[in-house]
């Protein structure tokens, strides 16, 4: 493992990024969704572990799921009961912290279809489930959003919002605003047609539903729909920026996370890609896919919109989260969001406009030359555009791009944002393809290789937000395909495909921790105080994910088209890991 150190100096004119008011002040001690607060910071401010003493961590108890497939979810803790939730069957466990060795105190069993494995793009796994107003809500990978007791299990609902036979399924982990579940839709490799839905926490009734193409009156496009960027407005650009009809297999899903800023009562979600991967097929901007959403959090109403990659040429999802931070900026306070997208930037913009303050390369990129600051428009490399039936070699970032979902974690102490990520290049042939309700609906082929360099494939590096460059990077064998949690205790942590869960220095990435699980990490962690008061660390283990699909789907190494071309650059993958499905919660002696 190498740390290649690129020192910042921050100077006293642009002080480091802030985390909002509203998501700092005394940590309860529980973690009761994903992304830890509304600003999805994934940040604690327990420090009983810290750069001191975090090497004599060691194993509390741990816990099987059951489930030998790819484990993405997140551990919530809520008073003495830990939230535990499978790949498919997405099963829900609840643990009792008050006891040792943590019993199962119920499991709640929703028994999706078993069909719905069949339409998952890149494995069954789910992001994770979420708690409010006293219950646990979660998604199916059959498309039902459910609400059980959280002290029970007992089912409050459970309703169904989207079709398989379409190749609809559900992975995003929801969130609670208010008296609302936040919930998003998957399938974009399937021709879905995106869409984000607010359902009454209380019934599960639904209360808005805005979708990602189409129509304005769809989209939720109204009078206060005021974009930053020209591009961005006009009457029904969900329709017109597409050859006719095409939106309605656009893509635009909605399977990454939601942040929301109670003082604006606004939501920030991304959109993923547009259908097909074949962007000869759908000439046009493609709106409003691959972007940023602002909504009012009561209507849904969009407030504007920012397109990071216009007529996405491959594969770049916009549902890498966006993180709400607070920055000095020329002078002035702003209130903004930084998002690590998959075309290679990291973007500061200001979430009360959508205007791009700053669009930094983290990662090498020769598709584009980066945004025009003016117009807001990536500018793109027209050498390696695709063409039907010929393959354009070297495309650097990959279709996962040079971050996929994995969400990032942002230090209230440091100021510094740390970003897991990938370093992969890739081969990419456009053919044509028909849509037929329920099967894939690609029309590309990709095969992924490593970036030029050494040979890695993933990386977790330090971001100084404000000042747009790295602070340190550390390398690793494969892509870093789960999560990061920060912590006041000045640790970062994560784990590798390989299986090893590390804490590294939140200043210099130096490595001061690590334990080798049964499986590789693709998980993110959490951290809590536990009812005897001492500060927890968990973390799921378990390989799978598209990245690797090889290991926890079987598949053939000698094929490099398999999982949609990941398979070519993950074959070392099944000599380094196996499938697993394991908690693990660590604390000190």
């Amino acid at each position: 493992m190498a740390i290649l150190l690129c020192p910042v100096a921050l100077h006293a004119q642009t002080p480091p990024a802030k985390a909002p008011a509203f998501a700092t002040g005394q940590d309860d001690g529980q973690w009761t969704t994903p992304a830890r607060n509304f600003a999805s910071t994934r940040y604690s401010e327990l420090a009983e572990i810290n750069a001191d003493n975090v090497k004599n961590l060691q194993v509390a108890f741990t816990f099987s799921t059951g489930v030998n497939r790819g484990q993405e979810a997140s551990p919530l803790v809520v008073g003495g009961t830990m939230y535990v939730l499978s790949p498919y069957p997405n099963i829900l466990y609840a643990l009792d912290l008050t006891k040792p060795g943590a019993p199962l105190k119920w499991s709640y069993k929703p028994k999706p279809e078993a069909a719905s494995q069949g339409v998952a793009c890149c494995d069954v796994v789910n992001r994770g489930p979420t708690f409010g107003q006293g219950r646990v809500f979660f998604t199916t990978l059959d498309d039902h959003a459910v609400a059980v007791d959280a002290e029970t299990g007992k089912e409050a609902w459970k309703v169904k919002l989207g079709d398989i036979n379409l190749g609809e399924t559900m992975t995003a982990a929801p969130l609670v605003v208010k008296d609302k579940v936040i919930v998003g839709i998957s399938g974009g490799e399937f021709g879905v047609r995106g869409w984000l839905q607010a359902l009454d926490a209380a019934t599960g009734r639904s209360v808005w539903k805005a979708y990602s193409t189409g129509p304005d009156s769809d989209v939720k496009i109204g009078p206060n729909f005021k974009p930053f960027y020209d591009s961005d407005k006009g009457k029904d650009l969900g329709v017109s920026t597409w050859p006719p009809d095409a939106w309605k297999q656009g893509g635009g899903t909605t399977w990454g996370f939601t942040s929301y800023d109670p003082d604006l009562n606004l939501i920030y979600y991304g959109t993923g890609n547009p259908g097909p991967w074949n962007s000869m097929q759908r000439p046009g901007d493609n709106k409003w896919t691959a972007g940023i959403f602002a909504r009012d959090a009561d209507t849904g109403e969009a407030r504007w919109f920012y397109q990071t990659t216009p007529h996405d040429l491959f594969d770049w999802d916009g549902i890498n989260e966006s993180v709400l931070v607070d920055v000095e900026w020329k002078g002035q306070t702003r209130k903004a969001l930084v998002h690590p997208d998959r075309n290679g930037l990291v973007y500061l913009i200001d979430r009360t406009s959508g205007e791009v303050l700053s669009a930094s390369f983290y990662h090498p990129v020769n598709t584009h030359h980066g945004v025009d600051l003016k117009t807001g428009r990536l500018m793109d490399d027209s050498s390696k555009a695709p063409v039907l039936d010929k393959v354009v070699r070297d495309i650097c970032p990959t279709a996962p791009g040079a971050k996929d979902w994995s969400p990032s974690s942002f230090s209230h102490k440091t100021g510094l944002l740390y970003i897991p990520h990938n370093n992969l290049c890739m081969d990419w042939e456009n053919s044509q393809v028909s849509y037929i309700a329920g099967t894939p609906y690609i029309g590309a082929e990709a095969r992924m290789f490593p970036a030029p360099g050494d040979g890695h494939m993933g990386e977790l590096s330090a971001w100084d937000i404000v000042n747009g460059k790295e602070a340190w990077t550390v390398n690793e064998q494969f892509p870093v395909w789960g999560g990061t949690l920060a912590t006041a205790g000045d640790l970062v942590f994560y784990g590798n495909m390989q299986g090893w869960f590390k804490a590294v220095d939140a200043r210099s990435g130096a490595l001061l921790w690590q334990f080798k699980a049964d499986s590789g990490i693709i998980g993110q962690p959490t951290t809590y105080k536990g009812p005897d008061g001492k500060q927890y660390v968990a973390i799921l283990a378990g390989v799978g994910g598209w990245a690797g699909a090889i290991v926890a789907g079987d598949l053939d190494p000698r094929d490099g088209t398999a999982a949609m071309g990941f398979v070519n650059a993950m074959r070392e993958l099944k000599n380094a890991t196996t499938k697993g499905g394991t908690l693990y919660v660590f604390r000190l002696p």
